[in-house]
């Protein structure tokens, strides 16, 4: 990585502004309660090393998709669900000392002033304020909003100068900043990319380095052979990544919902599976392409289907059958089937580099889980043999963390959205803007 970390700065005396990754779930009743720490626990190495240095943190995330309101504005009082106080007391919790809590992230001065070294604040969720993204839509059927291009031009005027004023701010909270939330390193957000204008040095933590490390060894310099397995359910979710992927790997399997665009390319009746007719076309030239690069693309060769989509956790509503080649009319596919499975283990057996983004199935229910964990006992082979293993994209962690053998894999990653485009080979803007090591 040629952008500077936190290693390479003196952080004594220094005050840290940190974005991390604090996009938790928590629990739907509103009590609070965080569902999954992950994301907690993976910041706290570039935490405790700023800590350890002498150093004090501001620490800042988003969290969900609240409704932003204008730069100067009160917080929104309907985004009560959004705070991230409960993870200030869950950090507290997990580094043994206070983590004083900022109600208001545009307001933290007299806090921030006040920090000692060793000492760390949390501000509340960044997003509450619709200039961190400074996003606006033209026309918008839910709210009747339908802008004139004057108008939209104007707007996005008025947020991009919002933002630039918010990166700012929050960039007169510390001496240096750290990006080390890679799940929001693809955004150009005011907390992300556009904060390094105005702070110097800007730092990459060891979670975002880690990510890069082991995503950039796998798309610039894997070794093979090269095995990507996609899945969720939309291709047009994946056409780039499918596309670049042609370029890189030896073998493409792709499976879940997105699957049977590809087979009703190929000819295949798929019923009424999920199906965007209008990538069809798209995926008959990927098959094409991948033929004459001498690329293998698997597809399932047998699928658990159903009578229709399952409304139980246990699916005992629905009647599931498994069938190789058609699938008949008023039937579903909703996972791989066994055959599936066999053929995909064994292209993921002999590989170097394997890289997983999205499950083969509805795994959510048990009787269509068989596919995906079927995949992940397969992907949990390849550390074990000398290769590499990376998990990206929120279902297929999921998956994995279900299974139990994330800790048999080599990386799973933190960035759904982030990896997918940085497999996609694009500059990722919470990367782009840090310091470049001299």
């Amino acid at each position: 990585m040629d952008k500077m970390t936190l290693r390479d700065v003196a952080l004594k005396g220094k005050r840290v502004v940190m974005r991390v990754d604090f996009n938790v779930p928590m629990a739907k009743d509103g009590s609070g309660k965080i569902t999954d720490d992950t994301r907690i626990v993976a910041a706290l190495p570039s935490i405790k090393y700023v800590l350890e240095q002498g150093g004090s943190l501001v620490l800042m995330s988003h969290l969900g998709r609240p409704k932003g309101v204008k730069l100067g504005a009160a917080p929104n009082p309907g985004n009560a669900a959004f705070t991230l106080k409960p993870v200030a007391e869950a950090l507290s919790e997990k580094l043994g000392l206070p983590v004083k809590f900022v109600p208001d992230c545009m307001a933290a001065d007299a806090v921030v002033k006040a920090l000692q070294p060793g000492e760390v604040a949390l501000l509340e969720n960044t997003r509450f304020y619709k200039a961190e993204d400074g996003k606006v839509k033209k026309d918008d059927e839910k709210k009747g909003i339908h802008l004139t291009d004057e108008e939209f031009a104007a707007k996005k005027a008025e947020l991009k100068a919002a933002r630039i004023e918010m990166a700012k701010k929050l960039a007169s909270y510390g001496d240096i900043y750290c990006n080390d939330a890679f799940g929001t390193a693809h955004r150009a957000h005011a907390s992300t990319a556009v904060i390094a204008d105005y702070i110097q040095p800007a730092v990459s933590g060891f979670l975002l380095e880690k990510e890069i490390q082991f995503l950039g060894d796998a798309v610039e310099n894997p070794v093979r052979p090269f095995v990507a397995i996609l899945g969720g359910a939309k291709v047009s979710d994946k056409l780039a990544v499918v596309k670049a992927l042609l370029n890189k790997v030896d073998t493409l399997i792709i499976g879940g919902g997105m699957a049977y665009t590809f087979k009703k390319a190929q000819g295949f009746k798929i019923g009424t599976s999920l199906c965007e007719d209008e990538q069809v076309a798209y995926c008959k030239e990927m098959l094409e392409a991948a033929a004459a690069k001498g690329i293998k693309i698997l597809l399932p060769v047998d699928s658990v289907i159903a009578n229709k989509f399952p409304e139980t956790k246990d699916a005992s509503d629905i009647e599931i059958k498994t069938v190789e080649g058609d699938i008949p009319d008023g039937w579903m596919g909703l996972d791989i089937g066994p055959k599936s499975v066999a053929l995909f283990a064994e292209a993921v057996k002999g590989a170097k580099t394997v890289v997983w983004n999205g499950p083969m199935g509805c795994f959510e229910f048990a009787p269509l889980a068989k596919g995906t964990y079927g995949v992940c006992d397969a992907v949990a082979t390849v550390k074990a043999n000398g290769g590499v293993s990376i998990i990206g994209g929120g279902d297929s962690v999921s998956a994995v963390k279900k299974s139990g053998k994330a800790a048999e894999m080599s990386h799973v990653s933190t960035g759904g959205g982030a990896s997918l485009e940085f497999l996609e080979g694009k500059v990722l803007p919470g990367v782009a803007a840090l310091t470049a090591k001299k």
